[in-house]
């Protein structure tokens, strides 16, 4: 995976539990997809536009669509980590976002892993496709690496 794209982060702290590790003390892989989720929605929230929005005011929700994980070192029991979301692209129906696994402040190791995740835009009552709908549309392409030409469609 490529290093990270020139664009603002958001950040996202948490610390691993016990409840996130193996036996062997270490956090267990599909942890990240959690991680990575919450950090996500708490991105939406920081620009003021919160999941249930999408969903009351325009019977929408983003799913989705494909995830791509690359592990580079493991985070073990009681490590403070840092979750950076970046936009990368938004699209008509889609946007494709890189979400890093940091060591959290004062940890000097190398990333723990890297996120590369599309989510579609989709009516949540028939489930069918949707254009992602102001205000999303404007404030993510504002965020996206792109500065704003990344939108298409």
């Amino acid at each position: 995976m490529k290093k990270a794209p020139e664009a603002p982060a958001h950040r996202y702290p948490l610390r691993v539990y016990f409840e996130d590790t193996d036996a062997g003390g270490m956090a267990y892989h599909a942890n990240y997809l959690r991680w990575a989720e919450r950090a996500r929605t708490e991105s939406l929230r920081a620009i003021g536009l919160p999941h249930q929005m999408l969903m009351e005011g325009h019977d929408s929700i983003l799913v989705v669509r494909r995830v791509e994980v690359e592990y580079w070192r493991p985070a073990r029991l009681d490590d403070a980590i840092v979750v950076e979301t970046r936009v990368v692209t938004v699209r008509g129906v889609t946007l494709l976002l890189d979400q890093r696994m940091l060591p959290g402040e004062g940890e000097s190791e190398g990333p723990l892993a890297a996120l590369r995740v599309e989510l579609a835009c989709i009516d949540r009552h028939s489930l069918g496709p949707r254009r992602i709908p102001e205000p999303w549309r404007s404030a993510l392409d504002a965020k996206s690496a792109a500065g704003g030409a990344g939108s298409r469609g």
